[in-house]
């Protein structure tokens, strides 16, 4: 794996963490804790920049991308992608957690 492909992913990974940490505050009934906004911001941001990226043509992670230094890591695919992924994931979680806790 290249050194910038670790960095795109790095940042889809903070950009899901702090989705998934916003959603979190936001839905104080739903009964989460620190590691689960923090597992689901994490993977839906991955899997959220991977979506938007293919969406906008390239994947979340491409070599071409991964090519063109730091500054093609961080691009809005993968720090929009990464929030919203990690904000959507982790509602998702929160919802069906408030769901069992009833």
């Amino acid at each position: 794996m290249d050194t910038n492909t670790i960095v795109q992913i790095i940042v889809q990974v903070i950009a899901g963490v702090i989705g998934g940490q916003a959603v979190g505050v936001a839905l104080k009934q739903a009964a989460m804790g620190q590691l689960t906004k923090i597992l689901g911001g994490a993977i839906g941001g991955v899997g959220g920049a991977a979506i938007l990226g293919s969406l906008l043509g390239g994947g979340g992670v491409d070599a071409a991308a991964a090519a063109g230094g730091i500054g093609s890591a961080i691009d809005l695919k993968n720090i929009l992608g990464g929030a919203g992924g990690g904000a959507i994931l982790t509602g998702i979680l929160g919802a069906v957690m408030g769901a069992m806790k009833k």
